[in-house]
């Protein structure tokens, strides 16, 4: 297995996407961290943010809108804004497909202990088959239906409920360098397209999947007309821009505050139990992103840990070396909802790797089932027909590349 040099302050490794190192070694996520707790007037920014939120409150039916998957950051984003300004907010659920049942359990406790409105919508299941496996294909990242519908189907609601304030949890640069702390980052279009859509916009995505979808099926991937949302004269902002972000303790928060529980996630470390339970195919989307970089949740986790001087960097690289590297049970299920065979997966996940990493399956260990595991829908397989067709038409392209 391929040896992969690292941050000398944090364990990410040079697979990690916008990563740089300085001349002692140290990454750029790690240097915007110090800037983040350095030399961030925080009073400041949250005298920006409360002013930010008398200007809007009390302006239409609802205060702002927030974004919400039933995870630890916009479970805290909604608990903040509400017990802190006392806001009306419309809660706006983008359901992926994929909500486990206790994320169910946490959101009926959040919305009724905090008494707001929600609005959920679940898109059709056979596009977002479709879209699931057009993206893994093109990117080795079958997400992009959710990335895009999270960050794009809100802002119509916004548009449609005449709500101009949304807000969102964490800004990016908390974990990436798109952006850093020392820049405004507004949760916009130009951010959209930066990262969020993997440089594949819905017109694009209508073009490579070949007729196979009507246009109008692909609107809650796409992001609003920038003249409209102007016309509103909106904000998307992230919460963590206005106040220091720090995930386990917001994590506790809610937990003490709401009765919000952590769950079982595959190839996530225990003691971690806050980190991505919203999605039953988290495991499938770590274990791939280990295929092509060599690193997976663990290193994110164990980094973030290090950061905020919890433990040292010595525990994180023991964190590494005993939880990565896991294959997960949930690789079956997901290969039934995208029609492909575990060769097919393997053979356009390896077609993905970042170098300097290389794969190898063989290495790979058995990763646990979690207890919900039985529980996880199994309805709706992929057509295998069309599968062989888009695998068929995959390879031919890639040939030719």
């Amino acid at each position: 297995m391929t040896e992969l040099k690292r941050c000398t302050q944090c364990v990410l490794p040079e697979t990690h996407e916008t990563i740089h190192f300085d001349e002692k070694g140290v990454c750029n996520i790690c240097r915007q961290n110090e800037f983040k707790e350095e030399k961030i007037d925080w009073t400041s920014r949250k005298k920006d943010l409360d002013e930010l939120v008398s200007t809007y409150k009390g302006q239409g039916d609802y205060d702002c809108l927030v974004p919400f998957s039933g995870g630890k950051d916009s479970t805290y984003t909604l608990h903040y804004l509400v017990k802190e300004y006392g806001l009306k907010p419309l809660v706006v659920r983008f359901d992926h497909g994929f909500l486990r049942p206790n994320l169910h359990e946490n959101t009926m406790k959040t919305i009724r202990e905090l008494g707001v409105d929600v609005l959920t919508f679940t898109p059709n299941w056979r596009i977002v088959q479709k879209l699931m496996l057009q993206s893994f294909f093109d990117k080795g990242d079958f997400c992009w239906h959710c990335h895009t519908g999270i960050f794009a189907y809100p802002m119509w609601i916004a548009l449609e409920k005449k709500i101009p304030l949304i807000f969102w949890g964490e800004p990016s640069a908390e974990y990436t360098a798109y952006y850093s702390y020392d820049q405004a980052e507004e949760v916009d279009e130009k951010r959209f397209n930066r990262f969020v859509n993997l440089g594949i916009s819905a017109e694009d995505m209508y073009v490579r999947l070949n007729g196979a979808v009507d246009k109008r099926d692909l609107k809650p991937y796409t992001y609003p007309p920038l003249k409209e949302l102007r016309k509103l004269k909106y904000r998307s902002v992230c919460l963590g821009s206005y106040i220091p972000w720090d995930v386990k303790a917001n994590s506790k928060l809610i937990s003490d505050d709401l009765g919000w529980q952590g769950d079982e996630v595959e190839n996530v470390p225990p003691g971690y139990g806050y980190e991505k339970i919203e999605c039953y195919l988290q495991g499938v989307r770590d274990y791939i992103k280990f295929i092509k970089r060599g690193y997976t949740r663990p290193s994110h986790l164990a980094t973030i840990d290090v950061r905020n001087n919890r433990i040292s960097r010595e525990e994180a690289m023991e964190i590494v070396r005993k939880y990565e590297g896991y294959k997960p049970p949930s690789l079956e299920l997901f290969l039934t909802h995208i029609g492909l065979s575990e060769a097919e997966f393997y053979e356009v996940a390896l077609s993905h790797g970042v170098s300097p990493y290389k794969h190898d399956p063989a290495s790979d260990k058995p990763g646990k089932k979690t207890s919900d595991f039985d529980s996880w829908s199994k309805a709706g397989e992929m057509p295998k027909e069309y599968a062989s067709e888009q695998m068929a038409r995959w390879r031919k392209r890639h040939t030719q590349d």
